[in-house]
């Protein structure tokens, strides 16, 4: 399974960590990255998560990143964090899309609800975008393995029981079920299962 990853973009530390240490008090997965432009080395637009992002950076802000985000096509979900003398900017954000804007000192709950809906469009996106791409499609991306997994795992069984009954590794149970996962472009088994009734498969 590919679990969504929150990844938080701020150039202040201290505000890293504490989000961080957040994130992973309540069990997500968590990046943090000091600037925009080491952000963007690693997006992959593949990968299911939100950012939280500040709006006030050195050498590229935060709305800049958005606008570049924006500009390639990239869909992921954005929570802004910055100062109150930020709310207008934060308000044209919103009209834009963005998820929210939560001003710093945050508090705790307020940006757990934030991270929470974001990830929950996500999760929507990336149904809607399996969908308009086609159900088949999406389905011969995937090797002759991939799909006996698929198939397997789709009955309920566990990787441990898949391989057994296919006479391979957990290990590489476990590999042909991430990467099935990621040419599909969804987060669980789960989510593949209401995306195929829903495309009447």
């Amino acid at each position: 399974m590919i679990e969504p990853t929150v990844f938080v973009v701020d150039d202040d530390r201290g505000v890293r960590n504490s989000i961080r240490e957040l994130l992973i008090s309540v069990g997500l997965a968590v990046e943090t990255f000091e600037s925009a432009q080491s952000f963007l080395a690693i997006f992959d637009a593949t990968r299911p998560g939100c950012l939280v992002l500040d709006i006030r950076m050195a050498h590229m802000s935060g709305l800049a990143l958005e606008a570049k985000l924006a500009e390639i096509g990239a869909e992921i979900p954005i929570v802004f964090i910055s100062g109150h003398g930020d709310i207008a900017m934060a308000v044209q954000a919103i009209k834009r899309g963005v998820v929210d804007f939560v001003p710093k000192p945050y508090h705790a709950q307020q940006l757990l609800d934030a991270i929470n809906e974001a990830l929950r469009r996500d999760e929507q996106q990336r149904g809607e975008a399996l969908a308009t791409h086609g159900y088949s499609e999406r389905m011969q991306l995937l090797t002759s393995r991939e799909s006996e997994v698929l198939d397997l795992a789709l009955q309920g069984h566990s990787c441990k029981v898949i391989a057994r009954e296919l006479g391979i590794s957990h290990r590489t149970v476990e590999l042909h079920r991430s990467n099935l996962l990621e040419k599909l472009g969804i987060a669980s088994i789960a989510e593949f299962l209401r995306l195929k009734r829903g495309n009447g498969a």
